[in-house]
């Protein structure tokens, strides 16, 4: 299923980037956590590029540079999955970890199921739906927004045949409010965002065609 990207207001075309993919977890957006730890299952993974024969040579970051690709920590796992994968596109894998952190926030706060659904592992997903009724139980809206990706990095990657995972940190700022029913604030302020640290992991079956990831554990950093 081929997916066009939104982050934010913007239609991003990333280069044919195709987006089916899965992620889980917000810290503390809305006063609400979605698990963490998932374990990370080896099958039916799906990713986020839609990669082109290019294997790009692109340096590890250096300690305190956050507009690098990835840490050096994740350098081994990553020269591990080029290998395995010689279509797979690192930078073209984050901007897709970008725009899938936009969806799924989105659609979480929305409590869009259906869309949820289509971008998420099953046990992420029944997490997600838990807290989403739990909310709607509670006649909660809420009214949040992604104001803006500060930096988005590889911080971890590990290939264990054929599966391949990147840990991905993603800083944003993100604007809370929790309303009720009828529109009354119960908390949050649109114009007062916070700086938000969340940790997704991605794993992908490289011996699969679906060129597609799945996100299977999400932590905060």
């Amino acid at each position: 299923m081929t997916i066009e990207i939104v982050l934010l207001a913007m239609v991003a075309a990333f280069l044919g980037l195709r987006l089916y993919s899965v992620l889980g977890k917000r810290s503390g957006h809305e006063q609400e956590h979605t698990p963490r730890n998932i374990e990370p299952r080896a099958n039916d993974r799906r990713t986020l590029d839609d990669a082109k024969p290019h294997v790009p040579d692109i340096v590890p970051a250096p300690a305190g540079a956050p507009t690098m690709v990835y840490d050096s920590s994740a350098e081994a796992g990553m020269r591990e999955i080029l290998s395995a994968d010689r279509n797979f596109d690192v930078g073209r894998f984050v901007e897709g970890a970008q725009a899938a952190y936009a969806m799924i926030l989105e659609a979480f706060w929305k409590g869009d199921k259906e869309e949820l659904k289509s971008l998420c592992d099953d046990d992420v997903y029944e997490s997600f739906v838990e807290v989403i009724d739990a909310r709607e139980k509670r006649g909660e809206v809420l009214e949040n927004q992604l104001v803006r990706i500060d930096n988005a990095r590889i911080s971890a990657a590990e290939y264990r045949r054929p599966v391949a995972s990147i840990t991905v940190q993603f800083d944003a700022d993100i604007a809370a409010v929790v309303k009720d029913k009828k529109g009354k604030l119960i908390g949050g302020s649109l114009s007062d965002a916070a700086e938000t640290h969340d940790v997704w992991t991605f794993s992908r079956d490289l011996s699969s065609a679906d060129p597609n990831w799945l996100l299977d554990e999400t932590d905060e950093a």
